[in-house]
C-alpha cells in the first residue's frame, strides 16, 4: 500500500498548509476547509509513521529470531512477531480508511422523498413498499423515521411521500438509494396475471443546516391552502397547508400534514434548505469531475440503481452488480447486504479521487 502514496507530497501540502493557517487575513471558510484538510493529513501521516516504525520492529524482530539457535528464544520472537504483524495489520487497515475521507454530509441525518413513477396506481402502492423498506432498515439501525408530507392515492400508495430519517451516518448509509427504482410484479389491479414493470423514483438529500444555506426570504413565495387528503377529500377545514417556492432555483415544497399552519411552514423551509443544498452538491461534483465515472456515488436522479423482480424473489443493485435471491427479506429492511457493498465501493471511489489529487 505504501509504494503507492506519494507521502513526500503530502508532507509538502502539510508544511503548505500550516504556513497558509499563521495567516490571519485567511477568510473564515478558507480557514475552516484548511484546518479539516491538515487534521486530516495529521492524522494520516501519523498512522504513515506508526507503521514505518512496526515495520522497522518487525523486520528486527524476524532478524533475531534467525540468528539465534536456542529454542526457547526463537518461540519469545515468534510470539513477539506474531503480534506485531497484528498490530501492523491493524494500523493498516485504519489508514486505508483513512485514505477515503468521508463525505462532508456522511454523518446527517436526511430527507428521504419518494415518488410514483410509470404505472399508476401499482407505482403509487410501490412506492408505499419503498417507504416500509426504508422505515424497517432505520428502524434496525436505531434511528427515528417521520413522515414529513404525504400525497396519498386511494388505494394507500403515495403520488409522493417525504420522510425525516434522524441519526447518525444516515447519510453516508443511504445516499447511494438515490435513482429510479424498478418492480417487475402482477398488481392488485391485474386480473389477467400478467406481469407489470413500474418505477418510483427516490431522492436522498442531507439534512442542511442553516449555516450551509442562506435563503433570503424575498426570494420566497409562500402559498397557504386548503390541506385535502386521497381522492380530494379535505382533511381539514382551514388554509393550514404551505407551498413554499424559491424563486430563484424554481424548487417548491409543499407541506400540509400538520394541522397548525406555522409547523407546515417550519416543515417545508427544512426540506426547502436540504434540497437546496442538494442540488449545490450536486452541481460542485459535475464542476470538479473530469469524467461521469468519477460521479459514482453522488445519487444522479436519472440513474436506474435498483430492479425487484417478486415473480422470482429476486433484487438486482445495478450500481455494484449484485444480484440476491430475498427480495421478500430486502422488502422488510434487510439492506445490509446491499448498502455495504455499496459503502465498499464508494469508499474505493474516494480513496481514488484522494491520491488522485497528489499525483504528480
Amino acid at each position: 500500500m505504501g509504494a503507492l502514496i506519494p507521502w513526500d507530497t503530502l508532507l509538502k501540502r502539510q508544511k503548505e498548509l500550516s504556513e497558509l493557517l499563521v495567516d490571519y487575513s485567511l477568510d473564515r471558510e478558507k480557514r475552516q476547509s484548511s484546518q479539516k484538510e491538515l487534521n486530516h493529513l495529521n492524522e494520516l501521516l501519523a498512522h504513515h509513521k506508526e507503521i514505518e516504525a512496526l515495520q522497522q520492529e518487525l523486520a528486527q524482530t524476524k532478524t533475531q529470531m534467525a540468528e539465534t539457535s536456542e529454542a526457547e528464544m526463537v518461540e519469545l520472537f515468534q510470539e513477539e512477531a506474531k503480534e506485531l504483524e497484528h498490530r501492523l495489520a491493524d494500523r493498516e487497515q485504519k489508514l486505508d480508511l483513512l485514505l477515503a475521507p468521508p463525505s462532508e454530509h456522511d454523518d446527517r441525518s436526511i430527507y428521504l422523498e419518494i415518488r410514483a413513477g410509470t404505472g399508476g396506481q401499482e407505482a403509487a402502492l410501490f412506492a408505499g413498499d419503498l417507504l416500509k423498506m426504508y422505515t424497517n432498515y432505520a428502524l434496525k439501525k436505531g434511528w427515528r423515521v417521520t413522515v414529513e408530507s404525504s400525497s396519498e392515492t386511494d388505494l394507500g400508495g403515495f403520488k409522493e411521500v417525504i420522510a425525516h430519517i434522524k441519526g447518525h451516518d444516515v447519510y453516508g448509509h443511504l445516499k447511494r438509494e438515490s435513482g429510479v427504482h424498478r418492480v417487475q410484479r402482477v398488481p392488485s389491479t391485474e386480473t389477467a396475471g400478467r406481469v407489470h414493470t413500474s418505477t418510483a423514483t427516490v431522492a436522498v438529500l442531507p439534512e442542511a443546516k442553516d449555516v450551509d444555506v442562506s435563503i433570503d426570504p424575498s426570494d420566497l413565495r409562500i402559498d397557504v391552502f386548503r390541506a385535502s387528503g386521497a381522492g380530494g377529500q379535505h382533511v381539514n377545514t382551514t388554509d393550514s397547508a404551505v407551498r413554499i417556492t424559491h424563486i430563484p432555483t424554481g424548487v417548491v415544497v409543499s407541506c400540509q400534514d400538520e394541522r397548525s399552519q406555522h409547523k407546515n411552514k417550519a416543515r417545508a423551509m427544512k426540506i426547502l434548505q436540504s434540497r437546496i443544498l442538494a442540488a449545490q452538491e450536486e452541481k460542485r461534483m459535475r464542476e470538479t469531475s473530469q469524467q461521469r465515472k468519477e460521479l459514482v456515488g453522488t445519487g444522479m436522479r436519472a440513474e436506474k440503481v435498483r430492479t425487484y423482480n417478486y415473480p422470482q424473489n429476486r433484487v438486482t443493485d445495478h450500481q455494484v452488480n449484485i444480484t440476491l435471491k430475498k427480495l421478500d427479506h430486502v422488502m422488510e429492511g434487510d439492506l445490509d447486504e446491499i448498502v455495504d457493498a455499496l459503502r465498499v465501493e464508494e469508499r474505493q471511489e474516494r480513496k481514488k479521487g484522494f491520491l488522485n489529487k497528489f499525483q504528480g
